[in-house]
């Protein structure tokens, strides 16, 4: 089995055209998207509609439910932004998405942790704004009861993999569309990828285990930082044309 996996777009559509394309040349037809794939000042309506037609196994991120358990005047600034660009047929294509699904019996999938889609699970932020890789303790306490022998998670937008005492992995892919943010839970902080890049990951499996590759794509992120500005989002600007929250 040999498959890409994509998160946390926000609405990049540039960034999702650039992995859509190198997972083609890598010769990959098989896809999971682990969610939030519009919410963001940037550009829903190429972004869902590249995502409906393909052919791809797609969660519900909490950004993306956000545009549909809640009215339009109590949405954040993004999600207000992304609804005003989305067309009903795109938001009854949410609302048929799962929180958390199981790919091909072997792979589980969750957008933030099995139990909760806000909750960081492979970092934790600390009471002064620090994000640190969380405890081997805590990380597996919320794979409790979870079979699969890979675990995919996404939502802090932080390309990493940890393998639990049992030998399961988790993988979080990175962000294909958004290179950092500002958040204001459960501590104030940032998240900084450090480069602009647009980020997936390929998982094989190997003589029984998984064999995981992190790509990097650059892509034209010049365009989306002017979109982000032009959008009065001047920390996302930032975030898209260097990598970094300045």
């Amino acid at each position: 089995m040999r498959f890409a996996a994509i998160a946390d777009i926000h609405g990049n559509h540039l960034a999702l055209e650039a992995v859509l394309s190198d997972i083609r040349a890598q010769g990959i037809r098989d896809i999971v998207d682990l969610g939030d794939m519009v919410s963001g000042p940037l550009d829903a309506r190429p972004t869902i509609d590249m995502l409906m037609a393909l052919d791809a196994v797609h969660l519900l991120g909490n950004h993306d439910r956000y545009l549909i358990d809640r009215p339009h005047e109590k949405m954040g600034s993004w999600e207000r932004l992304t609804y005003t660009q989305l067309e009903p047929r795109h938001l009854d294509w949410l609302r048929t998405l799962p929180a958390n699904s199981v790919y091909r019996d072997e792979v589980f999938l969750c957008h933030a942790t099995p139990q909760d889609d806000e909750i960081y699970w492979l970092e934790t932020v600390l009471p002064g704004g620090e994000v640190c890789m969380s405890s081997l303790e805590a990380i597996e306490a919320r794979a409790a009861g979870v079979p699969q022998s890979l675990i995919l998670c996404a939502h802090t937008h932080t390309a990493r993999a940890v393998r639990l005492r049992d030998g399961r992995l988790i993988v979080n892919p990175g962000s294909v569309g958004s290179p950092g943010y500002r958040a204001g839970k459960p501590h104030p902080h940032v998240v900084e990828a450090g480069s602009p890049d647009a980020r997936y990951a390929i998982l094989e499996q190997v003589d029984g285990g998984w064999d995981v590759t992190f790509r990097h794509i650059p892509y034209d992120h010049t365009a989306m930082a002017a979109l982000a500005r032009r959008n009065g989002q001047a920390e996302l600007a930032s975030a898209l044309a260097t990598g970094w929250i300045r």
